[in-house]
């Protein structure tokens, strides 16, 4: 683990696997932190790829905002930390709200994408119900912590059969979500809500794009990355059973098979 002090706060990351490989940057959902990308380091690196994987400003070992984060925040922060790590270009893959950051850094810094992966994620601005619970949502977990939250949401986070099925991960998920500091959960919940509407940007998208969902995603189903397909009609769309909000979580070696195949045929022959 390495760590920057970049545009106010400090941010921790791991940077991976062979300078010269491609590089591949992989942003955690909330209230996650980097190591949600365990089972992907392992194998990208495995097939000669650099990844890099932050904390997020407000996440795992990362400073914490009191202030609202925007989207844009959290994709000026990963510019930055392009450059400090001297990379032009990046696949950028990223999960729910990861996945949001990554059409953010779409939208404002396209040269910097060589690729995009979007998994379990949606494109539409927030709706005003969507904003009122977020925000509440927000004042909660500065009130109350993490551990309740983390206890409702875990059989949506993952697939519900998932928990029980799969307690490693289920109690790595919770490890996660418990250990999030609810000022860095509260200010970025405040800020997704603020989030715009990435349709123009993704139906603009020329790069190579790999949007992954699983089958059972009670948070941002099936039929939203399909919309997103929709959007991006040379995409391709990845649809994992036996997963829930998290599949590269819950069946990693279907999502990497997916992530690998994808970046060997559409992405590292192209310049």
């Amino acid at each position: 683990m390495t760590s920057i002090v970049l545009r106010g706060t400090t941010l921790h990351f791991d940077d991976a696997g062979p300078s010269a490989g491609l590089p591949v940057l992989l942003i955690h959902g909330h209230p996650f932190n980097r190591t949600l990308w365990a089972p992907q380091v392992e194998a990208l690196v495995t097939a000669g790829h650099r990844v890099v994987t932050p904390d997020l400003r407000g996440y795992g070992d990362s400073g914490v905002d009191a202030g609202p984060v925007l989207l844009a925040d959290f994709a000026d922060d990963l510019v930055g930390l392009l450059d400090h790590l001297g990379i032009d270009r990046a696949v950028v893959g990223g999960v729910s709200m990861g996945g949001q950051i990554a059409m953010e850094l779409q939208r404002r810094h396209t040269d910097r994408v060589r690729a995009l992966v979007l998994s379990d994620t949606s494109a539409p601005a927030e709706t005003d119900e969507g904003k009122a619970f977020r925000n509440r949502l927000a004042d909660r977990l500065l009130a109350e912590g993490m551990d309740g939250y983390a206890d409702e949401v875990i059989g949506k986070m993952l697939a519900d059969y998932n928990v029980m099925a799969m307690p490693d991960v289920a109690a790595h998920v919770l490890r996660m979500m418990r250990a999030t500091d609810p000022r860095g959960a509260a200010a970025a919940l405040r800020g997704r809500a603020e989030r715009p509407d990435y349709r123009d940007t993704l139906a603009a998208v020329q790069s190579p794009v790999l949007i992954v969902v699983g089958a059972d995603d009670a948070f941002t189903p099936v039929a939203d990355a399909e919309a997103i397909h929709g959007l991006v009609p040379h995409a391709i769309l990845t649809v994992v059973e036996g997963a829930g909000h998290l599949p590269g979580a819950e069946q990693p070696g279907r999502f990497n098979a997916a992530l690998l195949a994808f970046l060997a045929t559409h992405v590292a022959t192209r310049s």
